[in-house]
């Protein structure tokens, strides 16, 4: 199908849990020329529930009947990555756009088959790493390409989470089970760091990496550790711990000139230190943080000239870089590791 320029969008979202309700479900209706025509959860009463209070006039528990809705023009997939490939594939069946959650999937490999069915069908598949368009780090990037720090060196993120902090570890949550999350915590917080990286310095071309597992009550990865170097010529590492005695989210971008710090999931100011001295620059996030990355998109389909920045083939680079680094953990993710769990090397060695 081909949306012409100047008609609304109207979105049908399959999945109307937490990430939907201040992040991203008022964005798709709150931005000009996008609406939501029908809401989609498998608890219908839940979903009844959102659409009264979001002010959207139908709603359903059959994904399908959203996907093949001809009052549709668009899909917003916010389920959990288990199933991002399963209705991506239904999308792009229905030749619509789509925009799904990140991450992508649960591995590059069902990325890249995400990617290839969209491509088919000449239809654009976008993905929330709705970092790439918000203020806070569009400003952070323009830093670096005005030379504020000079030519990068270095870019480091350093993530330490209490395991008091973190419901997440309780063990009914999706985020902490392999075949809905394709992995821990870093399937869910790392990805983002990840395309980060990518947006700001360009693609990683190698990576090397270590996972491991330090507690019993899950028997995905709860540590990661990773060195990186990028196209651009800048090196990388990552360190993120979800079971440390502390809390950190630091990231360090370091340059010949200089040095920028923030927090990745905060909201502090950019601290830019260079030559001149030192200045804190407080850059706000908006009230709905996908708004920035939806006006994008709506552009975009509107038959904008300008292309979204958070699409199917940016993300498969940060699930690609996502296996290399979990690889020796799972024994490799070309396959459907997650139902092999007693073959995972990582929680052997933990587990010994």
């Amino acid at each position: 199908m081909e949306l012409d320029s100047g008609v609304t969008i109207r979105w049908g979202i399959v999945g109307s849990g937490n990430v939907c309700e201040v992040k991203s479900g008022p964005a798709l209706y709150k931005v000009t020329g996008s609406e939501v025509s029908i809401v989609m959860r498998r608890d219908r009463a839940k979903a009844e529930d959102f659409a009264r209070r979001h002010g959207i006039r139908r709603f359903t528990d059959d994904a399908h009947e959203v996907i093949v809705d001809p009052n549709v023009d668009a899909v917003y997939v916010a389920t959990p990555p288990g199933t991002h490939e399963h209705y991506a594939l239904l999308v792009a069946a229905a030749n619509k756009p789509c925009l799904v959650e990140k991450p992508m999937a649960r591995s590059a490999t069902e990325c890249r088959r995400m990617c290839d069915a969209f491509r088919s069908v000449r239809q654009p598949l976008f993905v929330a790493y709705y970092r790439r368009a918000l203020p806070r780090f569009v400003k952070l990037k323009a830093l670096l390409e005005s030379g504020a720090v000079g030519q990068v060196l270095c870019i480091k993120h350093s993530l330490k989470k209490l395991p008091a902090n973190m419901p997440e570890r309780a063990a009914e949550s999706w985020r902490i089970v392999a075949a809905e999350s394709g992995g821990g915590l870093f399937l869910d917080l790392g990805s983002h760091v990840l395309d980060l990286f990518d947006f700001l310095l360009g693609p990683i071309d190698r990576v090397t990496g270590y996972a491991q597992n330090h507690s019993l009550d899950a028997a995905v990865e709860d540590s990661v550790v990773a060195a990186m170097t990028f196209a651009s010529g800048a090196a990388g590492t990552l360190s993120h711990q979800f079971g440390a005695g502390t809390n950190e989210d630091l990231l360090e971008v370091l340059g010949q000139r200089g040095q920028i710090s923030c927090s990745v999931f905060g909201t502090e100011p950019l601290e830019l230190c260079n030559e001149n001295g030192s200045e804190s620059l407080a850059v706000s996030h908006p009230a709905h943080v996908h708004q920035p990355l939806v006006e994008s998109i709506v552009a975009e389909l509107e038959g904008g000239q300008s292309l979204a920045p958070s699409r199917g083939e940016t993300a498969l680079r940060a699930s690609v870089v996502m296996d290399k680094i979990l690889a020796d953990y799972y024994g490799g993710r070309d396959d459907a590791f997650w139902r092999r769990p007693s073959t995972w090397p990582g929680l052997r060695r933990a587990r010994a």
